[in-house]
């Protein structure tokens, strides 16, 4: 676990440090994530927030069902419906 201090800046604005960056491949003007837990902050990545999201939603679905397969199929019934 790395750690490292920063200091808060003029509305609200914390530095996050170059290793951080590097080791995030975060480069200027990419989109992360912040949540706010139990009095931490934690940052995410975009794509890292995404795949904890797939994560989370994937215990829920069984072994061998794809939702996508499913959406298409819909859709395509529908669109045969018009």
């Amino acid at each position: 676990m790395r750690v490292a201090r920063a200091k808060l800046a003029d509305g609200g604005r914390v530095v996050i440090p170059a290793e951080y960056r590097k080791a995030l491949g975060l480069r200027t003007g990419d989109t992360v994530i912040m949540q706010l837990d139990d009095g931490e902050v934690r940052l995410f990545t975009l794509d890292r927030a995404i795949r904890r999201a797939q994560e989370l939603v994937r215990q829920y679905i069984p072994e061998g069902r794809s939702l996508s397969d499913e959406l298409i199929a819909e859709r395509r019934t529908e669109a045969a419906r018009e």
